[in-house]
């Protein structure tokens, strides 16, 4: 590693192996190199002929097929340096490889063709891995809401106790975002195309002339195209690039993953300060270099960090489609180059950092306990309250008392640092009529979280299950974080 010049933390810290490689040269220049392959044998096969010969051989073919990935890049860089264009480089630097088929290498087309083309099928290769992972997270998620569907903790609105849930109903509300962000994603990535081969301003004017003016070959020319790269289609109509709002919509999804994560992030760093749920900590780990007894989420932390950079960065994409010129413009070149793998990357290492973070979490039930017996005298007061006019009270002296009794066990709770003795002032004022034990029955956790723990099941038998089971191939991630 290179330690006199900047490196992406993205690359060293935080995106996997994996991930990198989708957004390599390697992954980059061996797609070029298929792609000049797809458009030659498309032109051999519809016929590309001078004067009765075939301009391509299968010779031809099979040469550049024996050097898709040793690529030359000494060769390229330095030529690159002569003629100042990435594409014309690593057509020279591929024909010195492929002296037989140095001369049809490129045939008719325009820099985007290996250029966009390759961005869609990297984006694909990527969406791809995002979709693996993010899988996975539902999955975890999902085991998680399912062993903890009973337990009862506060619910809070506005960060105040509020009436009571389940740990295990909670985290079905961040599957719940997650597989709305997997929707997405299946749908962005199921209507993605190909740009195909449209020329320099899109109107195929290269091959009108190669092909001898034959409009019906080359309507074939973008379907034969894409099925060689594996997609169904090329865009129908383009300028001389695919639409920028492609990459806008990819990350619209990514962003929207990142708010999901975000999101989730959120809650636990708050469980954490309550002290009821812990996102892992390791028996080496470190939380703070000054108060060693800290236990600081940093994983949820970190993932709110790079969440925020991508809900960002999904600005660059819609600013440059919004900006583009006619038929094109390069000034969404060293955008794209930044903000789309940059974009991928931090989303991997979100998903990677959700995977550890959930696989690990630890719920401590005694303090979720302790917290809920605090709030639920106050929570209780209502079946207390139908409780005694069942004895005979009068329900509107009775809501009176109870809130007078409720003011002064708050003060007791507030400005004293005691613990919530509302109980006791009810059971012993006589008006109520009720015993220390009618009034102890009510303050029942589980009589107060409503149908939690059967929308849980009826959300994982329903709603879950079947996502998992389309995409059971895919499950069984597991995440490795640097740091």
């Amino acid at each position: 590693m290179s330690t006199d010049r900047y490196s992406s933390p993205l690359s060293e810290r935080y995106a996997s192996t994996e991930m990198q490689y989708i957004f390599s040269q390697d992954m980059k220049f061996s797609t070029w190199r298929r792609l000049w392959i797809a458009l030659a044998e498309t032109e051999m096969e519809l016929g590309l002929s001078e004067n009765g010969r075939p301009v391509i051989t299968q010779e031809q073919i099979d040469e550049l097929k024996a050097h898709v990935d040793d690529i030359n890049y000494d060769v390229a860089r330095e030529r690159e340096k002569q003629v100042r264009h990435d594409v014309m480089s690593h057509v020279y630097a591929y024909g010195q490889q492929c002296p037989l088929a140095a001369g049809i290498i490129h045939l008719g087309a325009t820099s985007c063709y290996v250029g966009d083309n390759t961005d869609i099928i990297v984006m694909r290769e990527a969406l791809r891995l995002v979709h693996r992972k993010l899988v996975c997270v539902i999955a975890e998620l999902s085991e998680f809401a399912g062993r903890y569907k009973e337990l009862p903790t506060l619910a809070f609105t506005h960060f105040q106790p509020a009436q009571p849930t389940t740990v295990g109903k909670r985290a079905t509300l961040w599957a719940q975002e997650f597989l709305m962000d997997l929707e997405d994603l299946e749908y962005v990535l199921g209507s993605l195309k190909l740009l195909g081969s449209k020329g320099t301003t899109g109107t195929q004017a290269s091959f009108l002339e190669l092909f001898d003016g034959d409009h019906d070959i080359i309507d074939r020319i973008d379907p034969l195209i894409a099925e060689k790269m594996g997609f169904d289609a090329c865009y129908p109509v383009s300028g001389q690039t695919y639409s920028r709002k492609v990459d806008t919509r990819v990350l619209n999804v990514l962003a929207g993953i990142a708010a999901s994560a975000h999101k989730m992030s959120n809650d636990i760093r708050l469980l954490q300060h309550l002290k009821e749920v812990e996102e892992p900590f390791e028996k080496n780990q470190i939380g703070s270099s000054a108060m060693a007894y800290k236990r600081n989420p940093m994983r949820s932390e970190r993932i709110a960090s790079l969440s925020r950079y991508v809900m960002a960065d999904a600005l660059n994409p819609a600013i440059t489609s919004a900006s583009q010129w006619f038929e094109r413009t390069l000034d969404d070149s060293a955008n794209k180059r930044l903000s789309v793998p940059e974009g991928f990357l931090a989303v991997d290492g979100i998903l990677d950092l959700c995977l550890n973070v959930v696989d690990g979490l630890v719920v401590y039930p005694k303090v979720i306990e302790k917290h809920f017996m605090a709030e639920i005298p106050f929570m209780a007061t209502e079946n207390i309250m139908m409780d005694a006019v069942k004895q005979g009270g009068d329900r509107q002296k009775l809501h009176e008392k109870i809130r007078q009794l409720s003011m002064e066990a708050g003060r007791t709770v507030k400005e004293e640092g005691r613990e919530n003795n509302l109980a006791d002032l009810i059971a012993a004022d006589p008006e109520f009529g009720l015993s220390r034990e009618q009034i102890t029955e009510n303050l029942k956790p589980e009589r107060y979280v409503g149908r939690a723990p059967r929308q849980v099941e009826v959300f994982l038998r329903d709603v879950v299950a079947p996502v998992l089971d389309a995409n059971r191939n895919e499950l069984g991630v597991k995440a490795e974080i640097s740091v």
